[in-house]
């Protein structure tokens, strides 16, 4: 079992910026493939951003690209989600999750895809 521990979320208002952090103790993070996924009230839970476990390639969605910034630190087993110009719209519950690494190019962007997630942590942006 993989424990997930989110942190960092809260309310701001529109505009500015929050950095959740995910840890992972575990000394083997390296080798787990990292994604933040997001799930506002009444609706599924739906794709953020990804990283690979090494290589450190990324992907996002599209409602956040350009906005949000996923990162890893290896050494210190923690993932991060700098998320920048907030507005109302990203008001969810956002998890992390890990998945054993995969050498291939390809990075991991379903729910199904994932066999770990955290308990996530509350985001409100006010308007």
């Amino acid at each position: 079992q993989v424990q997930l521990v989110e942190s960092g979320g809260g309310l701001v208002p529109a505009g500015d910026s929050l950095r959740l952090s995910c840890a992972v103790p575990r000394k083997t993070f390296s080798s787990y493939d990292m994604g933040w996924f997001r799930q506002a009230p009444g609706k599924e839970r739906e794709f953020v951003a990804a990283i690979k476990g090494i290589g450190d390639s990324t992907y996002y969605a599209d409602s956040i690209k350009g906005r949000f910034t996923i990162s890893r630190d290896n050494a210190v087993n923690t993932l991060y989600l700098q998320m920048n110009r907030l507005k109302p719209e990203d008001t969810a519950v956002y998890y992390c999750a890990a998945r054993r690494y995969s050498s291939g190019a390809y990075i991991y962007r379903l729910v199904t895809e994932y066999d770990y997630w955290g308990q996530g942590t509350q985001v409100t942006v006010s308007s």
